[in-house]
């Protein structure tokens, strides 16, 4: 399932910036990935089955593309849907400058609600610790976690600090990222690539 889920992503090596502000070796062209949905459904459908056990009313994910998955996986749990909002905010060593949150209207909606918090991939967990934190000050009950890919241990530690499960279809184990005056990549003169600026 592993090698299937990379190459759902187009997965390639090299040097880039994530939306966390994470360097890293491996980039995933997830937005490709839902140009074509017939592509993506049986994943979503194969984690929304995983998810059914925690009974979930509500499946969130962070925009964009986490949301689009989240909203398949709603569909397939016959479930209601929402997305948290990505904002640019400040800080103070770079890392995790992308807050998340969820419009007025379906905050109040939401109150109280068993929740799945749904990513296409997990790897610093930005996104993920973004909505969870903004669905808290809803007052919604995180029920669990869910992703096609989970890169490393960051989204089972996550997981685990939060008290609930991690639902994915695959994991990589070894994800090499790194805070940017500790990357090796740069170190060496390599260039970045591209990924979020």
């Amino acid at each position: 399932m592993q090698k299937e889920i990379l190459n759902l992503f187009a997965a390639r090596k090299g040097h880039f910036r994530f939306e966390s502000g994470h360097h890293g070796d491996l980039w995933l062209d997830v937005p490709l990935t839902f140009v074509e949905p017939v592509r993506i459904r049986p994943y979503a459908r194969k984690l929304a089955h995983l998810l059914s056990a925690h009974r979930v009313e509500v499946v969130c994910g962070p925009l964009v593309e986490g949301a689009f998955l989240a909203q398949m996986v709603a569909e397939e749990l016959a479930v209601e849907f929402c997305f948290a909002e990505q904002f640019a905010r400040s800080t103070v060593d770079g890392l995790f400058p992308m807050g998340y949150r969820i419009p007025d209207a379906l905050g109040a909606r939401i109150a109280g609600k068993r929740i799945a918090v749904v990513d296409d991939v997990i790897n610093a967990g930005s996104a993920v610790r973004g909505a969870i934190e903004e669905l808290k000050g809803c007052r919604a009950r995180l029920a669990a976690i869910g992703a096609l890919l989970a890169l490393g241990a960051r989204a089972s530690d996550l997981a685990l600090s939060e008290k609930v499960p991690l639902e994915n279809l695959s994991t990589l184990e070894v994800s090499n990222l790194w805070e940017p005056a500790s990357c090796p990549l740069c170190e060496a003169g390599k260039p970045l690539e591209g990924g979020r600026p």
